[in-house]
């Protein structure tokens, strides 16, 4: 039984392996947070800017733990409101490294989303630039076959200009986004030498359409909230949804469930502190992926820098000069 077990995980292993290994693959290349809704920017540049503040988010997942060359996933991003030619804007910065079998992947961007403020709702539009790095590290593959040609046998580079955009809509209750990453849909170029000649890899960075939403009902007459989210993504010729749900205890005790269609169940706990979050999660796998691992965990970490009010910084920016 514990033979046919290990069997069973090896085989998973391998097909992990060769699903992430295949050049001019066609696969998911953004990291699959169940804490979506912490890190909206991650997803969308056009959340950047919403909170008054410097807001800063540190993210990581380390996916099927039990998997060699499972993929592990960090990231940072901060940004903040910013007023400019009587326009309000919001800007900011992401970076994110990530493992996944024998890739490395490198992002950073700059977010730049404009806002127009309706009542108490906030319109914004965004846009993220940035460079795509990716690395495959051929000298950690089986070389089973020395004059393999599929995949090289050496580590090889390549970068890219790389660029994200979305809506994005906000209200006091509720808040839904919509963005597409990777617009420009680029081929990343691994080249490599062979017997005195260049063969060219590569790699095709295919575009990501997300849909995002939630909410905050509270609960007349006590000091609960329930604060619901959901995200559906779509990418070639796939697609994933997945819905969370959690309850905030006196603005300080966060607890909460999710549901990763047909691929995981999630629980989440989380405490607010004055200006800092800090939260964990555990997915728990519901496909053929259980018999190899048991599980996946999330850390993220959020912390804002509260800015003055803007008025304020104004008068104090005076110049005595002209006064």
């Amino acid at each position: 039984m514990k033979k046919k077990l290990h069997d069973i995980k090896r085989l998973l292993t391998v097909m992990a392996l060769i699903a992430v290994v295949a050049f001019s693959a066609t696969a998911q290349v953004d990291a699959a947070f169940s804490h979506f809704w912490t890190g909206q920017s991650y997803y969308n540049p056009a959340a950047a800017g919403e909170i008054n503040a410097i807001h800063i988010v540190l993210g990581s997942r380390m996916q099927w733990v039990d998997i060699k060359h499972a993929p592990m996933s960090f990231y940072l991003t901060g940004n903040m409101p910013q007023k400019l030619l009587e326009q309000r804007w919001g800007v900011g910065v992401k970076a994110e490294f990530e493992r996944i079998g024998l890739f490395t992947n490198t992002r950073i961007g700059a977010q730049l989303a404009w806002k127009r403020k309706f009542g108490k709702s906030m319109l914004s539009v965004g846009v993220q630039p940035g460079i795509f790095s990716q690395t495959f590290r051929g000298s950690d593959a089986y070389q089973g076959d020395q004059d393999n040609e599929n995949y090289p046998s050496q580590d090889v580079s390549g970068t890219v200009f790389d660029a994200n955009a979305g809506v994005y809509f906000s209200h006091p209750r509720f808040w839904v986004g919509a963005s597409v990453t990777h617009l420009t849909a680029p081929t990343i170029g691994l080249k490599v030498s062979r017997d005195n000649e260049i063969d060219p890899y590569e790699f095709d960075v295919h575009r990501g359409y997300y849909f995002m939403g939630g909410g905050n009902i509270p609960i007349n007459n006590t000091l609960f909230e329930i604060q619901p989210s959901a995200m559906f993504a779509m990418y070639q010729k796939a697609w994933a949804a997945q819905v969370a749900a959690m309850v905030r205890y006196n603005r300080l005790l966060n607890i909460g469930v999710g549901y990763r269609h047909k691929d995981a169940v999630s629980a989440f706990i989380g405490v607010n502190l004055k200006n800092a979050y800090i939260g964990y999660g555990y997915d728990y796998p519901i496909s053929a992926i259980s018999k190899a691992t048991f599980g996946s965990h999330e850390v993220f970490v959020t912390y804002n820098v509260k800015l003055e009010n803007n008025e304020k910084n104004k008068n104090k920016q005076k110049c005595v000069r002209i006064m």
